[in-house]
């Protein structure tokens, strides 16, 4: 993609049938061109430096240099958008997510028992290529937060986030900075497989001053607790206080699906819901938040320029659903604003 080309991509994997197959994935695109493949750490580094390509996908589990390695190398000495592969394991879990800490843009899952999984996930592999290599790794120009509805005066009683591609290191930066005492609960969807949520809720509760887990069927929503929808899940609040954990709906194109929290705040929170849609591909919450904005809710959009992908929050914004369109290190101050009796964000 120098220039106006197509996506130039390396393919790194230690199985040769995955680089096989990946390749085949990515070269069914037009826009795309897999300029090369290596079979270990060591020959990804070379090539990386020979061939400058726009995006390298990743696998973790490599001889001579693991990708976690491999990784690190890249981001000093060539920086550039990475793709990790990842098993659907929870080692694979744990590797992915420090992956993301070291600068990888995203992951794409593979099971290990399922040969032709690559297949399945093309669409996905295919527009996180695109996505990914069209932003880059460079740093866009700060834009100033955009408050389009003043705060309203009222004690809000829940957060609600739903986010997708770049999200567990939003997650972190958000969560990160709120308040022990914040005074709601916080519900999120995250799009990400099973085993993966969970490893994110407990590494989000090692580096948050509350709780954060993975939610289960008849958890309390209360103040100070996070609770993470599982992978292959819908999290939903069933009554004000309490949520559910299901299957149903089973044809949603996201499971957990962002609508399915946000419709179910809505319901039962209406205009003490605030909903918040981060960085992300596609327009899954959009629905949900255009029923929570009817109920009253209050709905902050991430800015494109603090987006990995700005896919989500733009069906938001383009909408005309946001009440605040902030870059992502100005959201944890406005919720705290929005929530915090002391700082004059409601009366009671």
């Amino acid at each position: 993609m120098k220039g106006a080309g197509r996506v130039r991509v390396l393919v790194v994997d230690d199985s040769a049938f995955m680089r096989r197959a990946i390749s085949t994935v990515l070269e069914s695109d037009p826009e795309i061109e897999v300029v090369g493949t290596a079979g270990d750490g060591l020959e990804a580094l070379e090539k990386v430096k020979s061939l400058d390509p726009d995006l390298v996908t990743l696998d973790i589990e490599m001889p001579r240099m693991d990708g976690l390695t491999v990784l690190k190398h890249i981001m000093k000495e060539h920086p550039l958008p990475v793709l990790m592969v990842s098993s659907l394991t929870t080692e694979g879990a744990d590797a992915t997510l420090t992956a993301l800490e070291l600068g990888a843009v995203d992951f794409i899952p593979k099971d290990l028992s399922i040969s032709l999984d690559i297949v399945r996930i093309r669409h996905t592999l295919l527009e996180k290529v695109k996505a990914i290599a069209k932003r880059g790794l460079r740093r866009r120009a700060p834009t100033e937060p955009k408050i389009l509805t003043p705060p309203p005066k009222r004690k809000f009683e829940v957060v609600a986030i739903g986010v997708s591609t770049g999200g567990p290191m939003s997650l972190q930066k958000v969560l990160t900075k709120l308040p022990a005492d914040l005074p709601a609960g916080v519900l999120v969807v995250q799009h990400m497989p099973p085993k993966f949520t969970k490893s994110l809720a407990e590494r989000l509760d090692r580096l948050s001053t509350f709780e954060v887990r993975e939610a289960v069927d008849g958890d309390e929503v209360t103040p100070g607790r996070v609770l993470l929808a599982p992978g292959g899940r819908h999290l939903r609040v069933r009554r004000k206080g309490e949520v559910e954990v299901g299957e149903e709906p089973f044809d949603a194109l996201y499971k957990p699906s962002v609508d399915e929290l946000m419709a179910s705040v809505a319901e039962h929170y209406g205009p003490w819901g605030i909903g918040i849609i981060m960085t992300g591909m596609g327009h899954d919450g959009r629905n949900g938040i255009r029923l929570l904005k009817r109920k009253g809710g209050y709905i902050i959009a991430q800015d494109e320029a603090s987006c990995v992908v700005y896919g989500m929050p733009r069906a938001i914004v383009e909408e005309g659903l946001a009440d605040a369109i902030l870059p992502l290190d100005e959201i944890p101050g406005h919720i705290y604003r929005l929530l915090s009796p002391r700082s004059g964000g409601y009366t009671c």
